[in-house]
């Protein structure tokens, strides 16, 4: 992890508007309904229920780009990509590529460390039915560009999907876009090197979409990327 600084008190500023962010009504009304009315499951845990701010590590080359929190994953640990199976197929991937100190995501405390790696989300709360509105999306995207300056060794953005393919290519002004796909590759002019991923959903993963070589071949690409010189 970085040094404590001022560079990491910025982003601690940054992660501080995230959690208070009150902007989209319907957004606000779900992940609070949600916090309340919990899965059976998860019954007994306080659930985090505001917006989820990035974490990992301040000088990370490689920031990993996702869609929102899920209902009964980061808006319940507060931790973006941590208490759900994305998570676990994530942060696997990213431990087998040298980017984690642990494969699990499981609570907010639970130890894990990313190395020269940031991962986020361009929406900040669990949207119904996991589709953020347009305007939601949009409200959110001041968040993304703050984020992405303070970040300023980024070289790769893994992309999880289309929606965070999407806004990367909306934040850097790629036109054309090209087609999203697993593998595909877009050299931002002046800036990092957008790798697209299949999101490890269970929509993707239980029908074998994304496997777990697939995955790890994208991170192991996203080190290979970051580190030329």
């Amino acid at each position: 992890m970085g040094e404590p600084g001022e560079h990491h008190r910025t982003l601690a500023t940054l992660e501080a508007e995230i959690v208070s962010c009150r902007a989209c009504p319907r957004l606000v009304e779900w992940r609070e309904r949600v916090a309340v009315e919990k899965r059976a499951a998860f019954r007994d845990d306080d659930y985090w229920g505001r917006p989820v701010p990035g974490f990992g590590d301040p000088r990370a080359r490689i920031v990993v780009l996702g869609l929102a929190p899920a209902a009964h994953g980061a808006n319940r640990t507060g931790r973006v990509f941590t208490g759900d199976r994305s998570g676990d197929w994530l942060f696997r991937s990213m431990h087998t590529a040298g980017l984690a100190n642990q494969p699990d995501s499981i609570s907010a405390d639970d130890g894990l460390a990313l190395h020269d790696a940031w991962v986020t989300a361009a929406v900040r709360c669990a949207p119904p039915g996991n589709t953020p509105l347009p305007a939601e999306r949009d409200a959110c995207a001041p968040f993304l560009t703050t984020e992405f300056a303070l970040l300023d060794r980024m070289r790769v953005v893994v992309c999880l999907g289309g929606f965070g393919y999407q806004a990367a290519t909306r934040h850097f002004g790629v036109r054309p876009r090209p087609k999203f796909g697993h593998g595909v590759e877009v050299v931002v002019d002046g800036g990092p090197t957008l790798l697209c991923s299949f999101h490890p959903s269970q929509q993707n993963t239980f029908t074998k979409r994304l496997t777990e070589p697939m995955l790890d071949q994208v991170f192991h690409r996203a080190v290979e990327l970051a580190g030329r010189p």
